[in-house]
Formats: structure tokens, sequence, C-alpha cells
């Protein structure tokens, strides 16, 4: 089993909660106090999965396609399952609760996907009907997931004191807070305070941190990618591995390490391209049980999806909030040589995130500004041939016949039209 990181950030909190303001006599204060509410981990993690009616969407995550279905990720919620069989009038089939989930994958009607760290298997070949099939426990790890809660909210207090908790066997599903007089010594001893004069409320920021077969197709943004019988996923700093090849009882295998936070993956044949926050990094999967590191192409930090076609890869970096400081835009990269990658084009962007290609048109989600489309056919030279303004924009499929994006809980799909788009339907997730 993996290493639990949940300890380590926990660990984390406690120390950044373990401060007090500044008094002339610490001894004997009162202090709110917050400890957890607790229940056992593997029954907390069975009733996060469960087949509902659709319901209104929370947060749209990515997008997924299969068949003539569109599984739209609710961040850390699950997925909505929408029939698209026809895509003028798309219409919602369920939603499958799956709490902690970010993404998911399909290959012969076995879903898989995350949930709290681990890969849960599903079979969707009724799709009316789905069922579990198993869950391998810590399988996958994300920076941020832990055994707490998504629909638990962090309380007010001056510490947390998690006592005996146990990652490893509890879920934390609530919190007691209790006013407490506490000495100095206990302040010491305890809560690790050996200085009066820092502020101490836990800050909001450390809240939010923890706080080959008939295979579907995922977005620029996807952390799991199925490439004959091996399922990848990019986890904070490494590439989980699985044999698939007996789809109901996946193989684990060892993990492989980069050097950098990493976020999306895609591959060209027996190449992956794993995106990062400071780079590009290229593996040969020509044995793919044990991916192998070619080269990386670096760049500033910033949040980048990338996509590949024939000799160039096409890079979105993000610069913005938690992203980083890069100024954002489309890098284009000359790959020929992929033990060099070298920076071909950059143009600027307002803040993309997702990116797709189909022929020589090219799709950039450009977050706020709307979806962008290019002609590609001179990568020295794009040409921008339409631009879908007044709509928010995160991520593309570009299908045999038709475009999905996924927007602001909006599904948008757009027909194809020689050189150019258009809009074909729209459909609410509210």
């Amino acid at each position: 089993m993996k290493k639990n990181l949940c300890l380590i950030l926990i660990a984390a909190i406690v120390t950044l909660s373990s401060c007090s303001d500044d008094k002339d006599d610490v001894s004997g204060e009162e202090y709110l106090v917050a400890t957890p509410v607790t229940t056992d981990l593997k029954r907390f993690k069975e009733e996060a999965v469960e087949v509902t009616e659709p319901v209104p969407i929370n947060e749209s995550g990515k997008i997924y396609a299969y068949q003539d279905y569109v599984f739209v990720n609710d961040v850390n919620r699950g997925f909505h399952v929408i029939d698209n069989n026809n895509p003028v009038n798309p219409e919602a089939v369920s939603f499958i609760k799956l709490e902690g989930n970010h993404d998911i994958s399909i290959k012969n009607d076995r879903l898989y996907a995350d949930s709290y760290g681990d890969l849960v298997i599903m079979n969707i070949s009724d799709i009316n009907n789905i069922t579990m099939v198993q869950r391998i426990e810590d399988a996958i790890y994300q920076q941020f997931w832990c055994t707490v809660g998504f629909d638990v909210d962090w309380p007010q207090a001056d510490f947390y004191d998690y006592g005996d908790f146990d990652a490893s066997k509890e879920a934390i599903v609530g919190w007691e807070v209790k006013s407490q007089r506490l000495s100095e010594e206990e302040l010491k001893t305890k809560y690790g305070v050996n200085d009066s004069n820092v502020d101490i409320a836990l800050n909001d920021s450390a809240a939010e941190s923890i706080s080959g077969g008939d295979t579907g197709q995922g977005g620029s943004l996807a952390r799991f990618k199925i490439v004959e019988d091996y399922l990848y996923a990019v986890e904070w700093s490494s590439i989980s591995v699985f044999d698939i090849s007996d789809l109901d009882n996946p193989k684990t295998l060892e993990d492989v390490y980069v050097n950098g936070a990493i976020e999306t993956i895609y591959n060209q044949g027996d190449i992956l391209f794993v995106g990062g926050t400071q780079g590009m990094y290229i593996y040969d999967i020509s044995s793919p049980e044990k991916p192998e590191y070619i080269s990386e192409f670096v760049h500033g930090t910033a949040c980048d999806p990338v996509v590949v076609d024939g000799d160039y890869a096409f890079v979105t970096l993000r610069g913005e909030n938690s992203c980083g400081g890069t100024e954002s835009g489309l890098y284009i990269v000359d790959v020929s040589n992929l033990a060099n990658p070298e920076l071909e084009k950059f143009y600027p962007l307002k803040g993309p995130y997702g990116i797709g290609f189909k022929d020589n048109l090219l799709f950039v989600c450009d977050g706020d500004d709307g979806l962008k489309v290019y002609d590609k056919t001179d990568v020295n030279d794009l040409k921008l041939v339409s631009h879908f303004k007044d709509i928010i924009t995160y991520d593309v499929i570009p299908l045999d016949d038709s475009l999905l994006m996924i927007g602001d809980k909006e599904l948008y799909q757009y027909k194809y039209l020689n050189n150019d788009i258009s809009l074909l339907s729209t459909f609410s997730l509210k």
C-alpha cells in the first residue's frame, strides 16, 4: 500500500494552527479547539459511491466521451452521465456519486475512476444499471486527496486536535468545537506553541489545501490515459501504472517518479507526453509496464495541458493565481527530435485551459475569453478562424463528427464545417 500522505498534511495543519495571539499571560486562556468526528474509513468509502437520478452540477470538471455517452466530472463528487445519441438534443441519464473523484477512463464497458486515492472499477455495459466491480485501496494518490469528506466544512477554531486519528482507518465526517482553557505548558507540549507572538488562526489557504479495444476519449486535462492494455494515471509527482489486460482485476505495477509536479497526460503512439507545472515530460512506453524517461521541455511555473500532432506539441500555459507567474499563452514545441524538444513559437492568450485539434483546426479554451479556433496549417503563423465569446471554457474533445466542450455548468457541441465550426447544441447541467 502507498504511504498515506494525508498524515503529513494533517501534521502540517497542526503545526500551522499551533500558534497564539500576542498576550501578556498565555497560561489559563480560553481557546476554541476542534476535534474530528470520525467513522470507519472502509464503510465511508463504500457509502461514497451511489448511482442516482440526474442532479444539478456543483462544479464543472473534465469531460470524457465513450460511445454515445458523455461523462462530465463534478469536481470531487462524481460524474454526470449524458446520452448523446442525438447531439442536437442530449439527455441526462444519471449521476454517479463518487466522492473524491477527479477523472475517469473507459475500456470495453469497464470504467476506471479515482476516489480518495483508490482505483474504482465499474461495469457500465448496461448504462441504466451501473454496478461496482471492485475498489483497489491506495492505488492512486493525488496531492490534495485526504480522508476528509468534501461536504464537511472546516470550522472556525484556534486549534485542531487530531488526537490519535488514524488516516489509514478513519474518515473525518464532522467536527466538534469546544472552548478549552489551556495553560502555557499545555500549549507547548500539545500544540508545539513556543512563541506567543504568532497569529493563532488556521489560515484559509491551509484549510483549502486539504479541503487496444473499445476505449473512450478524454480531453487535454486528463490525468488518466488508457493505451492498449495499460492504464496510466498521473499523481502529484509520479505516474501510476496498471496492467488492465484482465479488465476486472487490474494489476498495480511500479510507479514511475517524475522530476516535478505533473498534471496531465497524453500519448502519441508509444510516447507519453506529461504536462506539469514546470515543464513537459516525455516518456517511451514501448515497454508499457515501465515508462522510460526521454527528455523534458522546461518552462516557467504555470498550469500546463498538452496535445501532440506529428512533430509539434501544443502546450497551453495559464500563469495566474496558484498556477504561477508565467505569461499565459500557447507554446508550440518542436518534438521531431524527442531527445531535444525546442520551442518553435509562442502566442499570448488570456487564461487558457484545455486544447485539442482536428485535422488543421486547433481548438483552445481560453477561459473567460471563450473558445478560439485556429488554422494550424502553418504553426509559425496561426490564423484565428472563429472566436466564440461570452462563454467560459474549460476543455474540449474533438470527435470524428463534432466537438465537445465543457464550460461553466454547460456542455457545448459544435459541428465541423470545412475550416470552421458552428454551434450544434448547448446543454445545461444546472
